[in-house]
């Protein structure tokens, strides 16, 4: 019978290194996280898109990105049926199927007073009877929207002449979910609004502002 021989302890130190491997790129992805905007912040890059081209298009992106959470995939992918109801009126909820979300899980957005009239606003603007077309069209000559990618650039160039670093188009997701947290919502609410699978993924969102600590600690 032939021998098997076993190197000891390779098998472990594979196992070690893979951890490692994996602690080190979870630091660093927590690293790389967008930077959440505050008010002032938000104010900031409103009245700077309210001053150049396609300014009604832009804010309503902007718009549903920070009052709505949702990701560039899911912003781009909207068509206009998604957000009209039968009758022509916005919807104050808002079906992700589960073809244009991340996790391929359908989920829905629950629209703000502040979102709907946003929505409502810039739909009278653009004036089409078109329901097929995309929510949020692009300049581009036969093209049919945004795609992911061509948003996630767009929102790039402009946090860099808004001169606001470390802001990308996950900045209004992440403010989404800090703003929710710091009125003291519950993790599992948030969790569904975030359309995430657990509770730990979600807490990673959340950003913990100069503001939240101050009321913090007023509870002590």
């Amino acid at each position: 019978m032939k021998e098997i021989k076993k190197e000891v302890g390779k098998t472990n130190t594979r196992k070690y290194t893979n951890n490692v491997e994996t602690i080190t790129l979870e630091v660093d992805k927590m690293a790389k996280q967008a930077k959440t905007l505050n008010q002032q912040e938000f104010r900031r890059v409103l009245d700077y898109i309210n001053t150049r081209k396609h300014s009604a298009r832009n804010r309503t992106m902007l718009f549903l990105m920070y009052y709505a959470g949702t990701r560039v995939g899911e912003t781009s992918a909207l068509r206009i049926e998604d957000v009209l109801d039968i009758d022509g009126a916005v919807k104050r909820e808002i079906l992700l199927t589960s073809d244009m979300t991340k996790g391929n899980v359908a989920r829905t957005i629950f629209v703000s007073d502040k979102l709907h009239k946003e929505l409502e606003l810039y739909l009278k603007i653009i004036n089409t009877t078109d329901r097929k077309q995309k929510l949020f069209y692009s300049q581009k000559k036969k093209s049919d929207g945004f795609s992911p990618n061509t948003l996630t650039q767009y929102w790039h160039y402009l946090f860099k002449k808004v001169g606001l670093d470390l802001c990308s188009s996950h900045s209004m997701r992440r403010s989404f979910a800090t703003q929710i947290s710091s009125k003291g919502v519950g993790i599992r609410v948030l969790q569904k609004l975030m359309g995430h699978r657990s509770p730990q993924t979600t807490m990673v969102y959340i950003d913990a502002s100069d503001d939240m600590m101050r009321k913090a600690v007023e509870l002590v």
